[in-house]
């Protein structure tokens, strides 16, 4: 995926469903603006745009957040009613939207109802005196929805009733860059549904699969298949949890989060031992595995062109496929519930998802569910 900020789209695809990239995430949150200090503190964020009561929306508080071509918005509810309201209640702090950026929101629209889509929004027109935004939005797995956005004629800062935010606390950003991936957990026997539903409503393809033989521990195992539109800037792993001696890490979310959701958001960066290293010092926790994993990985990926050490000392994992290397880190759930996480990936070629790591990282998350008392 190249853009999640829309200064200039690219060539429109002939993909089924055409779609130029991310356009922002969605969360929702038990307090927005104590968020959007921890994502600016901790992530190097920076806080450009405001929407709420003092801009005319009564209902809600949102908050934009922007590093490089990643864009979040942080959004609470402004009282107990409403259906944000019922999100955070049943599924605590969590993505709500995965947004698209498409060159027609309305025949994008139209073209995932006629394949079967649920709606959630109708096709829409917002506008300011910067212009209008056209947006849509379906239903996804669990209570997540994509919203379907067409920006051609909006030259504003995000989206009307936002204002921009000239904060004096300006953090250095840590080196993130865009999203790479986001992953959703699902009920068992679900993953299929959900991998019809991409392939016959957005004409997304299955480009990966791995089984319970693959991603598998003494204790656990899941499932997982890996949907990417036609021109690769949208992949959306899908896991469901396989049956274990004990409670897979799947499992576990489905249980704190209510159901289905997103579990995890992979970031790019161009240098995660500097990334990693930023994060870890503003207070970033992440997964460790093993130093014994060290000994042998380069006997695994073989040559890569970073020293070693660094990435033993910080936990990143290293692994190989035909077109490249890439490196990988993942967080510890960044809520008390153990739902959502974060990884940080750096990709050297490689196209794939890591899979060489799956023993070594989810024995880590299983010492993690352990002393949570999950397992």
């Amino acid at each position: 995926m190249t853009s999640t900020l829309t200064s200039a789209a690219p060539a429109v695809t002939h993909d089924a469903f055409p779609i130029n990239g991310t356009d922002y995430i969605e969360f929702y949150c038990g307090n927005a603006k104590q968020s959007a200090h921890y994502y600016r503190a901790a992530w190097g964020h920076q806080l450009v745009g405001y929407r709420g009561p003092e801009t005319g929306v009564r209902d809600r508080a949102s908050y934009l957040l922007v590093q490089d071509k990643l864009r979040i918005v942080l959004t609470s509810p402004m009282g107990p009613e409403g259906e944000i309201a019922a999100h955070l209640h049943k599924h605590g702090d969590g993505v709500h939207d995965m947004a698209f950026w498409v060159p027609d929101a309305r025949t994008a629209y139209q073209a995932a109802m006629d394949r079967g889509a649920q709606s959630y929004q109708e096709p829409t027109v917002h506008r300011d005196e910067h212009g209008e935004i056209v947006t849509a939005a379906i239903r996804t797995y669990g209570d997540t929805i994509h919203s379907i956005v067409e920006r051609t004629n909006y030259h504003g800062l995000f989206f009307p009733g936002f204002v921009p935010v000239a904060s004096p606390y300006q953090p250095v950003g840590t080196g993130l860059k865009y999203v790479d991936h986001c992953v959703g957990n699902v009920e068992l026997g679900k993953m299929n549904v959900w991998v019809k539903f991409y392939e016959d409503v957005l004409g997304f393809t299955n480009i990966l699969t791995f089984d319970d033989k693959t991603i598998t521990t003494e204790y656990s195992a899941l499932m997982s298949k890996v949907m990417s539109n036609g021109n690769g800037r949208i992949k959306f792993p899908i896991n469901e949890p396989a049956p274990g001696k004990k409670k897979s890490q799947i499992e576990e979310y489905l249980d704190f989060y209510r159901g289905p959701g997103v579990q995890h958001i992979a970031i790019a960066t161009d240098d995660i031992v500097k990334t990693v290293r930023e994060l870890r010092s503003r207070g970033i926790e992440f997964l460790k595995v093993p130093q014994t994993y060290y000994d042998t990985v380069l006997d695994r990926v073989g040559r890569i062109d970073e020293d070693l050490a660094p990435l033993a000392e910080l936990g990143v994992l290293v692994d190989r496929d035909d077109e490249g290397y890439l490196l990988q880190i993942f967080t510890k759930p960044v809520q008390d519930r153990p739902t959502l996480f974060y990884e940080i990936i750096q990709r050297k070629g490689a196209k794939s998802f890591g899979a060489g790591n799956f023993k070594a990282l989810f024995e880590a998350i299983e010492r993690e569910q352990a002393l949570r008392g999950n397992l």
